[in-house]
């Protein structure tokens, strides 16, 4: 693996940096450009700017470059080729273009990382496909079960939704979600229905999953590559007899999984708040690891009600929305892992990702936004 000595001028400048952070002339500057390793790693990225906001955030670059690692901006009107060289891409662009583009690069380029194959993204933007993998899977050296909720997919003519629903023999309410997730707000848009008249009022192309009842808390399962971070969310709440005779028609739902839904500090009931167990975590997560390709994304899980040892897999997302864990205990979590799966991209001993749980955890424990499992 290529070891990076300088970045031209240019480089410099596409570094997504607080120019304040590392200015001579700032109050800190001179002691914080005197600390900045000359940079060993590049990575390269093709982000939205939101998602350049909410994860480049000025604390992790400075860290980053402390430790020898400099994020650039990917100019996606230029030809890949005559950018970097980069050690690792990350990105998160769903183009069919952009998707030719890193492949054709990375059959030239094999020795640089792409955090993660666009096909392996690829088999996430669709809900059908996502959760085939956990159907399959097989974690049966533990007591406790993996499963997802039983669904249908209907892909047009809404006439005929109540007929497909009554030949798979689903159970009301109903859990409406869009096929394709394809970035946007409304792929996340879902919808509970209650009744079988009110189903031909949907809008497909959509997945129908049977509801169920979880205490109104969502566990969202964090993946960095070997590195797991359960934080708790806010989620629907249980439906009961009353709720179903006295309600009709299609009820859209939250976006449960905001950080404004943060559960973790909530006075919940123990059973309900308990978080799945860690050898659980642990096995699931290489399984899916394996399965789909991807070393950066996170899972939703919830946990029936009633059956402590029943988990339901309800969504998949690569590369999620690190806002909602890129505060206090979250952002070490974030850098440690990520400067991680750098270091083992540049095969060096265990001294970076050491320096960085100790310089990041004793600035962040203090205020943990959840607790690690």
């Amino acid at each position: 693996m290529r070891l990076r000595g300088d970045v031209s001028d240019d480089e410099e400048g596409d570094a997504v940096m607080d120019p304040a952070l590392l200015s001579s002339s700032s109050p800190n500057g001179a002691a914080v450009a005197a600390a900045v390793a000359a940079p060993r790693l590049v990575v390269g990225y093709a982000l939205t700017k939101k998602k350049v906001k909410s994860f480049l955030q000025p604390k992790l670059l400075l860290l980053a470059r402390k430790k020898g690692i400099i994020f650039i901006s990917i100019d996606e009107t230029r030809p890949l080729s005559e950018q970097g060289p980069f050690d690792i891409i990350l990105h998160k662009v769903t183009s069919k273009e952009w998707q030719q583009v890193l492949e054709d690069y990375h059959e030239v380029h094999p020795q640089v990382t792409i955090l993660d194959p666009p096909n392996a993204i690829e088999h996430l933007n669709n809900r059908q496909s996502m959760l085939e993998e956990v159907a399959d899977l097989n974690l049966s050296s533990f007591y406790e079960e993996v499963c997802t909720p039983r669904q249908v997919v209907i892909m047009k003519d809404p006439s005929s939704i109540p007929t497909a629903v009554a030949m798979a023999g689903l159970t009301l309410p109903l859990v409406a979600k869009p096929l394709v997730v394809d970035g946007t707000s409304k792929s996340h848009e879902l919808s509970l229905a209650y009744d079988e008249a009110s189903l031909s009022m949907l809008d497909p192309p959509l997945v129908l999953q049977e509801f169920v009842n979880h205490g109104g808390i969502l566990f969202k399962v964090y993946i960095i590559g070997e590195a797991i971070q359960v934080v708790r969310r806010f989620s629907v709440p249980d439906v009961n007899t009353y709720d179903l005779l006295n309600n009709v028609g299609i009820y859209r739902l939250p976006r449960v999984s905001c950080a404004a839904a943060s559960a973790d500090h909530a006075d919940l009931d123990p059973r309900i708040a308990e978080l799945p167990p860690r050898p659980l975590l642990e096995k699931l997560s290489r399984e899916l690891r394996g399965r789909l390709g991807l070393r950066l994304f996170n899972i939703d899980m919830i946990r029936e009600l009633g059956a402590n040892d029943r988990y339901y897999i309800i969504d998949i997302n690569y590369f999620p929305g690190v806002q909602l864990f890129c505060l206090s205990h979250g952002f070490a979590f974030v850098a440690l892992h990520l400067f991680f799966f750098c270091q083992q991209v540049l095969a060096r001993p265990n001294n970076l990702s050491q320096m960085v749980v100790e310089e990041v955890y004793q600035s962040e424990t203090s205020h943990c936004l959840s607790r690690p499992i």
